[in-house]
């Protein structure tokens, strides 16, 4: 028993100290995009202190909004699901990294049985009864050139990208909560013009159907009234239809039912800080999950090129075992009755019709795809920065140029109302002003949206939405 002792110890020390890795030494690829973003960040003090590190809470400080935003994470079934695969790789995980330590196990057999008299050498039929018991080790893998090893890293990368997945689901789905509450609200911004638009048309159309009977006006200005409350009724009914769309997709995202929440803020409430600090383009490297998620796939595709490689090389097992036979179940413990075995085996790859060289060409193929797509992920990430932080001043122009025109379209049908009724003016030019005023009010909504939008744009692209308060 001490001479197996000792020779299953110095084999489990020569696995461990001779083991080896065949992986190619891994070094994050240069990140394929240009050292600074297009437009030029605003400085830190223009934000205030805020950052892509700042709470939701924080950042969206709507009430209601931030209601929907937690129960989204905790009810939506796409993060639950995600929640779940990360439980599922550590198992998975687990799984391997057992493969790294050697497996006992107890067993205890039993075994009676009757020999036929014609095989017997002396022609007599004998019946024979033997017990064990006993301690097992199981076939173990002695690692020398880090097969398991390999195989356990790609593991533990798989596992880890898989929280980094997590997160970035999280990112997204505080991101699309808020978009698509700005969007119902927007909708719902327009829904109350368009409502006062109609009943503004109505009594017009009501006006012009008076003066028509009395002979004040001709039939050719009573159909033109009657087309601005018509096309007003067909605007209030679409808008009707996509509030109830934006809701119901709100609630998607909200994972229930959606009651008792706070009272609703219109765009112009919202307290979004849209100058948010972009930094340089290598910070994306580890505040964005989704980036770090591709770079841990990436290392775990790096980690299979060793185990492929180390399938080329002897494989050496080992399988022990040692206890206590007898025929006696009550001597099963006596002296003399004690057993061991040891059985170290070496499996040396011959000829496996090109499958070894198959699968390293197929895991370096595989490493080239995943270095691929983790500069892919970069460069996407480099583009929603860049796009939103060109579209920030832009936007902030179009809604200077847009709240003018509207303005400028109310002061023109009070002129035009004033000319109509002095008889300088037709009918024609009070109904042209009408209907640009309410298309310059419907298009003033429509861009505070995009700059609310923009600014939920920037702070997911930069890795906002994780933590629920400011990181300290």
């Amino acid at each position: 028993m001490q001479i197996l002792r000792n020779s299953v110890l110095l084999m489990l020390a020569a696995g461990v100290l001779s083991a080896c890795s065949l992986a190619p030494r891994y070094e994050r690829p240069a990140a394929p995009v240009a050292t600074a973003f297009p437009a030029e960040p605003l400085p830190v003090t223009a934000a205030a202190g805020v950052s892509a590190d700042t709470g939701w809470r924080q950042f969206f400080q709507d009430p209601r909004l931030q209601a929907l935003i937690e129960s989204a994470l905790q009810n939506n079934r796409d993060l639950r699901t995600a929640a779940l695969r990360i439980e599922e790789a550590r198992a998975q995980y687990n799984i391997v990294a057992a493969d790294l330590l050697p497996s006992f196990n107890a067993a205890v057999s039993g075994s009676r049985g009757r020999n036929s008299a014609a095989t017997s050498p002396l022609g007599v039929s004998t019946v024979t009864t033997a017990y064990q018991v006993g301690v097992n080790l199981a076939a173990f893998e002695l690692d020398f050139f880090g097969r398991v090893r390999s195989l356990n890293e790609a593991a533990l990368a798989t596992y880890l990208a898989t929280e980094e997945a997590q997160r970035a689901a999280q990112i997204s789905l505080v991101a699309e909560v808020a978009k698509a509450y700005l969007a119902e609200r927007a909708y719902a911004e327009q829904q109350e013009l368009a409502q006062r638009t109609l009943n503004a048309r109505e009594t017009g159309y009501r006006l012009a159907q008076q003066r028509f009977e009395v002979g004040a006006s001709s039939a050719l200005d009573l159909r033109q009234q009657e087309v601005l409350v018509q096309t007003a009724r067909a605007t209030l009914a679409t808008l009707v239809r996509q509030r109830a769309q934006a809701q119901n997709a709100l609630t998607l995202l909200a994972g229930r039912p959606l009651g008792d929440l706070p009272p609703a803020r219109t765009l112009s409430e919202q307290n979004i800080v849209a100058e948010l600090p972009a930094g340089l383009p290598s910070d994306l490297l580890t505040r964005r999950p989704d980036i770090r998620a591709s770079e841990q796939q990436l290392i775990a595709s790096n980690a299979s090129i060793g185990a492929a490689r180390a399938a080329f090389f002897p494989r050496i097992s080992l399988t022990a075992g040692i206890g206590s036979a007898s025929t006696e179940l009550g001597n099963l413990f006596e002296a003399g009755t004690r057993t061991w075995s040891f059985v170290p085996q070496l499996a040396l790859p011959i000829f496996d019709a090109g499958r070894n060289r198959a699968n390293l060409s197929l895991a370096e193929v595989r490493n080239n795809i995943a270095v691929a797509s983790y500069e892919k992920t970069i460069q996407t990430a480099f583009r929603e920065v860049a796009d939103a932080l060109v579209a920030r001043g832009a936007i902030d122009e179009q809604i200077d140029a847009q709240r003018r025109v509207q303005e400028a379209q109310a002061d023109r049908l009070r002129l035009a109302e004033q000319r109509f009724q002095s008889g300088v003016a037709s009918s024609l030019d009070v109904l042209d002003a009408q209907r640009e005023l309410f298309s310059a009010e419907q298009s003033l909504v429509q861009t505070r949206l995009l700059r609310l939008t923009n600014a939920v744009d920037l702070y997911r692209s930069l890795g906002g939405g994780i933590n629920e308060t400011n990181a300290r």
